[in-house]
């Protein structure tokens, strides 16, 4: 498995030098249908008008996420998902199998809907007001994949000031994705498989399969 960050050229080069070095298998890619299509074209800008579809919370979340990823993603000169991207180029060179292991995105947007909009309001003025990492200072060289200190250190913050998003974004996607992982281990005993997810969810996901298996 390799945790990746989104937006760094490490990601990249670490998933391009593994599959093809290793041509493994089966290559699952953290992603659904929905998103996989859209890496391989272009994919349609938010618009007010998708809140009449969405609702103002999901819309404000999608709204939000998009945007620091963009900027973070400037920053670095790294389109989001690249390394997602590259994957499914390498893994066409070298033979390997693509499956999708995430669940739906509609899924996940409809468990967000559940979440206090009490919460998306805290979320919304922290994200304004950088009020989750205002209290230290936590250098980040966004070309590489943060240390596992400073990963699970934004997973426990997001966990504990924003539990419900905390558990539709994070936590029911690791139950999924490890079993996604599990059944395709036990299709497929002898092949190797390779598993691409971000970093936040790659600890969650290993330790269900432990536990399971």
């Amino acid at each position: 498995m390799i945790g990746t960050s989104h937006i760094a050229v490490q990601s990249i080069s670490e998933v391009e030098s593994f599959i093809l070095k290793e041509k493994p298998g089966f290559v699952a890619l953290e992603l659904d249908k929905k998103r996989f299509f859209s890496l391989l074209y272009k994919e349609r800008k938010l618009r007010l008008s998708d809140i009449k579809e969405l609702g103002i919370k999901i819309f404000l979340l999608n709204f939000i996420g998009s945007w620091i990823e963009k900027k973070l993603g400037e920053r670095v000169g790294i389109k989001p998902g690249s390394e997602m991207r590259k994957a499914i180029e390498c893994s066409k060179k070298v033979g390997s199998r693509i499956c999708l292991i995430d669940q739906d995105i509609k899924i996940t947007l409809k468990n967000l809907l559940k979440t206090p909009f009490t919460e998306f309001l805290k979320l919304i003025i922290d994200s304004i007001l950088g009020v989750v990492f205002k209290r230290e200072t936590i250098k980040i060289d966004l070309r590489k994949v943060p240390k596992k200190s400073i990963i699970n250190k934004v997973i426990n913050t997001v966990k504990d000031r924003y539990p419900s998003i905390y558990k539709s974004l994070i936590e029911d996607r690791n139950k999924i994705m490890a079993k996604s992982l599990i059944r395709l281990m036990n299709l497929h005993k002898q092949a190797s498989i390779l598993a691409i997810v971000g970093a936040g969810h790659e600890d969650g996901i290993i330790k269900i399969i432990k536990n399971e298996v």
